[in-house]
């Protein structure tokens, strides 16, 4: 199987779990705090995931990387203070990780597959409840997820075609991933009392050790 039939199969999976984040809104099925949860071991997952594996291997690739790291962090910083537009673009760079991922070698693109997917979830439940709550429809709202899911599919298809791109594709998507789980996601856990949280983004890391051991074998 091709790295791009690769990258393609798990990013559908990945922009499916945004229309079920989107699909819990509208049908109520889910409570807000269930989803806590995914979004601790997805931030420890990929915090592990990015400086572990997506920095050393962009660092391999260019000695440009620790500027195209910040760069990727900052262009999605520059686009998040507009919802629908700051979660389209994170969502790309999601696809370009998992697409830039997989051009490396499967397990890379296998572990960048599970730290994408722990936080899509959350995030097509964040932004159908941004459209429900601003009073549109809960059909606008699963279609702001499914935009979502699609952004994501459009990013593995532009790395694929960039080719060689990859050596600058990596290095800023690692950028946009360390501001997803280190600004958006660490804080929603910090807001939750106590120390249940802190252990699960601690299980989140433990989960992606024990993963990526088993990948390489």
């Amino acid at each position: 199987m091709s790295p791009f039939t690769q990258s393609l199969i798990f990013a559908f999976a990945a922009a499916s779990a945004n229309v079920i984040g989107g699909v819990i809104v509208t049908s109520h099925k889910w409570a807000r705090k269930s989803l806590q949860y995914f979004i601790a071991l997805g931030s420890g997952f990929m915090l592990g995931t990015v400086f572990v594996e997506m920095i050393p291997e962009s660092f391999a690739l260019t000695r440009s990387a620790p500027a195209l790291v910040l760069l990727g962090y900052f262009i999605v910083h520059m686009f998040e203070h507009s919802a629908l537009v700051g979660m389209l673009v994170h969502t790309f760079f999601d696809g370009v990780a998992i697409g830039a991922g997989f051009i490396i070698s499967p397990s890379v693109g296998l572990l960048i597959f599970l730290a994408v997917f722990l936080h899509k979830i959350p995030d097509g439940f964040t932004i159908s409840s941004i459209v429900v709550s601003s009073g549109q429809s809960s059909s606008r709202a699963l279609a702001a997820a499914t935009a979502l899911g699609v952004s994501t599919l459009i990013g593995v298809v532009v790395v694929h075609v960039a080719g060689e791109g990859v050596n600058y594709a990596l290095p800023i998507s690692t950028g946009s991933t360390l501001y997803v789980a280190a600004t958006d996601l660490m804080p929603e856990v910090n807001r939750e009392k106590g120390v249940k949280m802190a252990v699960v983004v601690f299980a989140g890391m433990g989960l992606f050790l024990l993963v990526r051991l088993a990948a390489h074998f």
